[in-house]
């Protein structure tokens, strides 16, 4: 999710802290993912994600804007975005039933780098050398992860990419209805949309959940809307190429929680190229904001 800093409004600080905050929520909303996974359908996962997230927006949004808050001038991207994001979900979702937390969350932050690799033709945008070479480490830092003898080097490595790049779409057209629609219209959409479709799937995959587990249930909803209404924040309080850095605290989440909860620990190689991907992120973000 994002939104243009608030003129006269600059606490970078608060913003960093803020996406901190977020990068946590959405580690903890992957890890909540990981174990339900492993004890329910991946399906039946999604669908109570998206089910939460758009109830607890409906909650806060609806009874300032209406219904006006579903009104948009490009009902057909909207539904792409949507599609894109849920994707995203499913693919994600499905890949932690077969690869390390922190391993697979690398992999899916290839999604910056392969937004600017697709903003030459379907944004028409400039991408200098810089820029290349940091699209060309991105791919350089996946096949580091996914050496040869590593908890990676399996099919299921498609699971993360394919993720990464449907939110590499979802970012390139929230890019192009920033100019129609209001983030929250945008969010607000993409969730009832969603939820809809996995409502509509969701009975063939049905198994009724343990009581703790439905709490588990809410708070994975509860931990990804959160985690969206903090970017949100935080991009009032600074630029988002100032704050782009920090969201790669997420990975260092990932890899504490695959250690504390599920037992997992990158081997050498594949901590360097998580640090590949990093760098090559934060190289392309560097040089998006000097542009």
């Amino acid at each position: 999710m994002s939104s243009t800093p608030l003129s006269g409004v600059n606490h970078p600080l608060h913003g960093i802290a803020l996406v901190v905050a977020a990068t946590f929520l959405f580690a903890s909303h992957d890890g909540l993912s990981k174990y339900l996974g492993g004890l329910y359908p991946v399906v039946m996962v999604v669908w109570a994600r998206y089910v939460v997230h758009t109830v607890l927006m409906a909650g806060i949004f609806l009874p300032q804007a209406g219904l006006r808050v579903l009104r948009t001038r490009r009902p057909v991207l909207q539904t792409l975005r949507a599609l894109s994001l849920l994707s995203t979900s499913l693919l994600f979702t499905a890949g932690l039933q077969y690869l390390p937390l922190a391993e697979a969350t690398s992999v899916n932050f290839l999604a910056p780098v392969l937004v600017t690799a697709l903003s030459v033709p379907l944004l028409k945008e400039r991408v200098t050398v810089g820029q290349w070479v940091a699209v060309v480490m991105g791919f350089m830092g996946v096949l580091v992860v996914v050496h040869p003898g590593g908890a990676m080097f399996s099919p299921a490595i498609l699971f993360p990419f394919g993720s990464a790049l449907g939110f590499c779409f979802y970012q390139l057209l929230t890019r192009i209805l920033a100019a129609h629609d209001s983030p929250t219209t945008s969010n607000f959409y993409a969730g009832l949309c969603n939820t809809l479709i996995m409502s509509a799937l969701v009975p063939f995959f049905w198994q009724t959940p343990q009581p703790s587990h439905l709490v588990l249930m809410l708070a994975l909803g509860g931990c990804g809307m959160t985690a969206h209404l903090l970017l949100t924040k935080a991009f009032r309080h600074a630029a988002p190429a100032l704050l782009a850095p920090f969201s790669y605290c997420q990975i260092v989440f990932a890899g504490l929680l695959g250690l504390l909860v599920f037992g997992q620990v990158p081997d050498a190689i594949s901590v360097a190229g998580i640090a590949i991907i990093c760098l090559s992120g934060l190289g392309a973000a560097w040089m998006q904001r000097r542009r």
